[in-house]
C-alpha cells in the first residue's frame, strides 16, 4: 500500500571520521577539496552514512555537492537508500537542497521517496514517503 503522507524528521547525527583532500588549490579563487565523510545517525532515523563531497570554497561564496549512502532503520523500516545534497553560501547567506535518489531505496525502504537538506549543522531534514513499483504500476490503469 502506497503511503503518500510526506512525514518530516529531523535526524541528528555526529561525525565519526572526515577525510578531506584538495585537488586545486589556486592563488586566486576558489579552492577545490574532495572530502569522504562518515556518520552515525540516531533518532528515529539510526544508522550509518557514508557521503562523498565536492567543495569549492572560496572567501566569499562557497558551495558543496555530496552523494550520501544511508544504511539505517527509518521508523522501524530498514535498509538502504542514497540522497544527493548540496549547497550554497554567498556572503553568509545560506541555501541547502537535496532529494531522496528515486529508486534508491533497499530491503524495507523501497518506494522510499522524499527531500533531505542539511540546514544546520549536524541535523539532517528529511521530508519522506513511500511509493512502490506495484502502487505505480496501479495507478496507471
Amino acid at each position: 500500500m502506497t503511503d503518500f503522507t510526506a512525514q518530516t524528521i529531523q535526524a541528528e547525527f555526529d561525525i565519526e571520521n572526515w577525510e578531506e583532500v584538495p585537488y586545486h588549490e589556486p592563488e586566486d579563487g576558489p579552492r577545490l577539496t574532495r572530502i569522504t565523510i562518515r556518520k552515525n545517525y540516531r533518532g528515529t532515523l539510526e544508522g550509518t552514512g557514508l557521503v562523498e563531497v565536492l567543495t569549492a570554497q572560496g572567501n566569499l561564496g562557497s558551495g558543496y555537492v555530496a552523494s550520501e549512502l544511508i544504511r539505517a532503520s527509518l521508523d522501524g523500516r530498514s535498509g538502504t537508500f542514497v540522497i544527493q545534497h548540496g549547497g550554497l553560501a554567498d556572503n553568509g547567506a545560506q541555501n541547502t537542497f537535496g532529494t531522496v535518489v528515486p529508486h534508491s531505496g533497499t530491503g524495507e525502504l523501497t518506494g522510499l521517496r522524499g527531500e533531505a537538506t542539511e540546514a544546520t549543522m549536524g541535523v539532517l531534514t528529511l521530508t519522506y514517503y513511500f511509493d512502490t513499483q506495484q502502487d505505480f504500476a496501479d495507478w496507471q490503469r
